[in-house]
């Protein structure tokens, strides 16, 4: 440790140059005899045990985690990405070139040294198939082929002694924001010898207990289990079965522990702690970084990548757009690009450009919460704002043609007018089924007059109407009944019609599996006249010829100069139209446009065209979403472009600005319009000041959290203490991760599910994909061979490995001796050799011996995942067994998740292939969730209604593509959301028996939340729920089997799945007892 002395001593004289900090925010620490090594800005840093300056160890881009020291401290093994992914590295402890060990492209995550100091244990989901769990492996410190230990899952780990034995976690909540959990997936500890393959169940309660140390005979963990339900070191005594509370954390979790020779480091609150293990006494480790903090410094970033909203100018010569948190005024072309707002730490939202062009309104959260504000852009750009509503988040602003008045709807789904000169809000309406997507994209509609405004608001049947609001009056009226959904409205700025979408097209498009169909693409363009005077734009027309009449010269008067100022102020005060509405029999002058019914967006209006977004129809492989307008006139329909993501009608009615897959253009409104013009959005710049702009963060979470969660009472969290208690550690963040950090403790406090934050703006490291074979490998006679090829059901060509196109005869047993000419090095692992890869077309040289004398060349393409190619292998061999095991009488339906690119795909290809089953299993273990799966429910509960008979050919069942037999279903901890709703619907409908452990417990759901300012998102579970006979569903508990059935790990490192074995002695009993008998055709009738 010479080496360490001398380095300290010679970074102790720069200490004066940089900046010396107080460190918190301290992760992932580990301690050796005499250092604890730690993560902090990302980067991997040193210091005494006793604590005091510590030296930075590594510093690339991207985060370097989960340090080790080495068995004799001489070396730090950690995760890092230097090299495009998360890998296993060691670095001398003295400082000096890491070295890199592993090389898949999926995470590697650094678990323990083994005891000898030869190898590493590490944690990766590369073959799990699911990357719902990971498993463990062992790899020589000098790099190579990583192998994979017997243990179906793993999360944490800590080996014995001997290295004989581990001590593991089998499942973990270390890196999910849900504290107090005690769901299905809940850790649990278990001992497994590594050469008996047996299993002790040693630490089991419904909290989470994971972390296991290994220390003499005794293993420390963390858990929450005791009074303060906070994640808290216990330890278990092998001998004794004691189980003992060491420390007794109240206010933050501890994270991590690592255990060195008799101590054990852990962080909590941002703060390193040591525990001793001989007299079990804590302290604390002060310490110090020298540091240039450099992401602490004033940083110019452009902003064009984080435009969340925009608006035109009246005249359509400028636009605005929010980015970043802040208002900008671009030009159309050429011209200054102003940053009109200059806050780093406050946002800015949704700004709107007044009819008159003097202001521009949006929303800033200045004041603490966002308040409605307006900048004059008459008066040197001044800012004023306008309310003190208080809490609750706003969306978009509608300015009225008069620009007197501002319509918006709120969080609370509460329609609003702000009256600028009367400094007043009127209550329009109230929603009842908007969340956040229904709410940023609410639009109403203004008449040309001021004193209209139309929207569209749901009713009970859950349709939705027209609703218009009489200003003058302060009355809402329904204008339309809602036996269709009617949506949209738009009013024609010539105080004509009132244009809408509305879904009355109900062509049913029937499945090509069986008879079910849907009604898809429903939506017409259509107006009504808004009284009885106005004659249809499109009644018949009627050619007629115009008879010229003799007019009488009249003499001009003189032209009196002095009243040309007069005329054009007079000119200038006209009042617009006034609109009027005859809600009487007004369903009855609705006209449907021509153009053909599909699904149609944004609607505008200008005199004479009605303007719309056309999107792709459902089932349509179209991606793109052109804008056109109808002419009434010409009872025509025209593009203006050809693919827009949202556009905004100038006030003039002259221009459109178009967003176009990241650019932005203003043009004419008319026919074949092209974006080569592009408004300077490259140009938009800030400076962000990180610590204002984290804390600006940090209250937003805090405020859509308290905005949005379904439960005001925010689960009896005490919500202002969790801000007060987490919101002084965002003072310590030296990072954007460490920001994320915070906010997933605020947000795990509410003890509820889909509760998530990331992105935003990380250093992160560049991605350099690897390129896959689809195979398992082994090294043998000093070369890589393929041990195994992946593959699923042979009749599935979804994916499969490369190595399996026909005419290549490659088999298992072949060597692969080098890619594009570069011989595989079996010092390294093979993935190294297809780094940057991926997708792309490679040569392989190949050869049934170990040389490359007679190797042949082939070519093929490479995967970019292996996952799910893993994850068909398995369920294949899953069918094959139940195949095999009942006779062909039961069929096996995997079903990976209740959304619809995987779980409905899933379920009905397989259930179209084995309706016709005796018996079904289900397994919907590891389930992702998705959507709420009473569709899945429908196709299993389909009941016998009649059969058909044939003179020739075999009867026929009704419904045709039905199951009727028995079923049962496999679930387990890795099962949630929808994956939680599927096996409790399956229960409610009594469709069999709920077989193997208890789901994950989570829903309680999300749709959405607004952005954050920096790009980064958090979620909001703004929904949750409960039974018919009123209770709740059991979240943070789950869904409980019938038959309690654990997959052994002793079981499954032999090959044998307990849970699908279960499933098949329960389903064939069940085929003893209770099979479906199909009745006998009766004799045929004399009539």
């Amino acid at each position: 440790m010479k080496k360490i002395s001398i380095i300290v001593l010679i970074f102790s004289f720069c200490v004066n140059l940089f900046a010396q900090i107080d460190a918190r925010m301290l992760q992932y620490p580990d301690v050796s005899k005499t250092h604890i090594v730690f993560s902090y800005a990302g980067d991997l840093w040193i210091v005494p045990k006793e604590g005091g300056t510590a030296l930075k160890l590594s510093s690339p881009k991207g985060q370097e985690v989960f340090p080790k020291f080495s068995p004799d401290g001489t070396q730090v093994a950690f995760s890092g990405n230097y090299n495009g992914n998360t890998d296993v590295y060691v670095i001398p402890t003295t400082g000096g070139i890491p070295k890199r060990i592993t090389n898949h492209g999926m995470p590697d995550r650094v678990i323990d040294w083994y005891p000898d100091g030869k190898s590493i244990l590490f944690a990766s989901s590369a073959e799990s198939g699911k990357q719902r769990f990971s498993q463990f492996y062992k790899v020589s410190v000098n790099g190579g082929l990583p192998e994979k230990l017997p243990i179906p899952y793993g999360e944490h780990a800590s080996l014995s002694p001997d290295g004989k034995q581990i001590i593991y976690s089998n499942k973990t909540e270390s890196f999910r924001t849900w504290k107090r959990y005690r769901g299905g997936d809940a850790a649990d500890i278990w001992l497994f010898d590594l050469e008996k393959l047996t299993v002790d169940y040693i630490i089991e309660n419904p909290a989470g207990d994971e972390l296991p140390m290994w220390s003499g005979r005794k293993i420390y963990f963390i858990s929450d289990r005791g009074p303060e339900i906070r994640m808290n070191i216990w330890s278990y005594n092998l001998d004794t079965k004691e189980l003992k509370q060491i420390t007794k954390f109240t206010d933050y979790d501890i994270h991590f522990p690592s255990l060195g020779s008799n101590e054990i480091v852990f962080e909590a609150g941002g703060k390193l702690y040591l525990l001793n293990l001989t007299d079990e006494k804590l302290r604390e480790v002060k310490v110090n970084v020298v540091t240039d903090a450099i992401s602490l410094m004033p940083q110019v970033e452009k902003v064009s990548n984080l435009i969340q909203s925009f608006t035109i100018s009246p005249d359509g010569k400028r636009a605005a757009f929010e980015a970043r948190g802040e208002v900008f005024n671009l030009p159309a072309e050429n011209g200054a690009v102003i940053n009109l707002t200059k806050s780093s730490g406050v946002a800015e939202r949704y700004p709107a450009w007044s009819p008159n062009g003097k202001f521009i309104a949006y929303w800033s959260d200045k004041s603490g919460e966002y308040e409605l504000t307006i900048r004059d852009l008459e008066n040197q750009n001044e800012e004023k704002k306008l309310t003190s509503l208080g809490e609750g988040f706003r969306y978009n602003l509608y300015w009225s043609p008069n620009s007197k008045m501002i319509a918006f709807v709120d969080k609370a789904m509460e329609i609003k007018i702000y009256d600028i000169e009367k400094n007043k809000i009127y209550n329009v309406d109230k929603g009842k089924y908007w969340y956040q997507g229904n709410l940023a994209s609410f639009k109403p509609s203004w008449s040309s007059d001021s004193r209209w405004l139309a929207y569209q608001n749901d009713l009970d049947n859950r349709s939705s109407a027209i609703f218009i609001y009489d200003v003058k009056e302060q009355k809402v009226t329904q204008a339309t009944s809602g036996f269709y959904k009617d949506t949209e409205p738009v009013f024609d700025p010539d105080g004509k019609y009132l244009y809408f979408l509305t879904d009355r097209n109900f062509s049913p498009i029937y499945s090509d599996f069986d008879n079910s169909f849907v009604y898809a693409n429903a939506t017409k363009l259509a107006l009504v006249t808004l009284n009885e005077n106005i004659l249809s734009p499109l009644a018949p027309k009627n050619d007629t010829t115009s008879i010229k009449k003799d007019e009488v010269k009249k003499e001009e008067p003189k032209k009196d100069d002095s009243k040309k100022e007069a005329s054009k102020d007079e000119k200038k005060n006209d009042k617009p139209k006034e609109t009027i509405i005859d809600f009487n029999n007004f369903e009855n002058r609705i006209v449907i446009l021509p153009p053909q019914n599909g699904n149609y967006g944004h609607l505008a209006a200008i005199s004479g065209k009605l303007i719309y977004n056309r999107l792709p129809n459902s089932g349509s492989s179209d991606k793109n979403k052109p804008i056109y307008f109808y002419d009434l006139e010409k009872r025509e329909e025209k593009k203006i472009v050809d693919d827009a993501n949202a556009f905004e009608v100038s006030a003039d009615g002259k221009k459109i600005l178009v967003a176009s897959n990241g650019n932005y253009s203003i043009v004419d409104i008319a026919e074949n319009q092209k974006l080569d013009k592009k408004i300077p959005t490259s140009m938009m710049e800030i400076t962000v000041e990180p610590k204002q702009e984290w804390k600006q963060i940090f209250n937003d979470v805090w405020r859509f959290e308290r905005d949005f969660f379904y439960d005001k009472n925010m689960h009896g969290v005490d919500w202002k203490e969790m801000k007060e208690r987490y919101g002084k550690l965002v003072d310590f963040c030296v990072t954007r991760w460490d920001l994320n950090y915070i906010l997933g403790e605020l947000i795990s406090e509410l003890n509820a599910s889909h509760t998530y934050r990331s992105g935003g703006d990380t250093e992160d490291a560049e991605q350099r994909n690897v390129g896959y074979l689809g195979i398992d490998w082994e090294i043998a006679n000093g070369f890589y061979r393929i041990k195994k090829i992946i593959n699923g059901a042979s009749w599935d060509t979804e994916i499969r490995s490369p190595l399996l196109q026909p005419g290549l005869k490659v088999k298992a047993g072949d060597y692969i001796l080098a890619v594009n000419d570069e011989p595989l090095d079996i010092s390294k692992a093979p993935y190294s050799a297809f780094e940057g890869l991926a997708e792309k077309t490679i040569e392989l040289t190949i050869n049934d011996k170990p040389t490359f004398d007679g190797a042949k060349k082939i070519i093929v393409q490479t995967l970019s995942t292996e996952t799910r190619l893993r994850n068909l292998e398995w369920i294949e061999q899953n069918r094959k067994y139940v195949d095999e095991k009942t006779n062909g009488r039961v069929g096996y339906i995997y079903v990976p998740s209740t959304g619809v690119t995987d779980g409905q795909y899933e379920l009905v290809r397989m259930f179209y292939a084995q309706f016709n089953k005796d018996a079904l299993i289900i397994d919907e273990r590891f389930n992702n969730g998705g959507q709420i799966p009473d569709r899945f429910i429908e196709l299993l509960n389909r009941k016998p209604l009649a059969y058909w008979a044939v003179r020739d050919g075999k009867n026929w069942q009704w419904p045709p593509v039905a199951h009727f037999g028995p079923k049962v279903m496999l679930i387990n901890g890795w099962s949630g959301s929808g994956g939680d709703a599927f096996p409790d619907f399956f229960r409610k409908a009594s469709l069999g028996k709920l077989i193997g452990t208890r789901t994950w417990g989570g829903l309680i759901g999300i749709t959405g939340a607004p952005t954050l300012i920096d790009g980064g998102n958090v979620t909001v579970p703004t929904f949750r729920m409960y039974d018919p006979d009123g209770k709740w569903f059991k979240e943070g508990h789950g869904v409980d089997p019938d038959i309690y059935q654990i997959d052994d790990p002793s079981k499954m490192a032999k090959g044998i799945d307990p849970q699908l074995e279960k499933a098949v002695e329960v389903i064939m009993n069940e085929l003893k007892t209770n099979p479906y008998k199909e009745p006998k055709q009766p004799e045929y009738e004399v009539r």
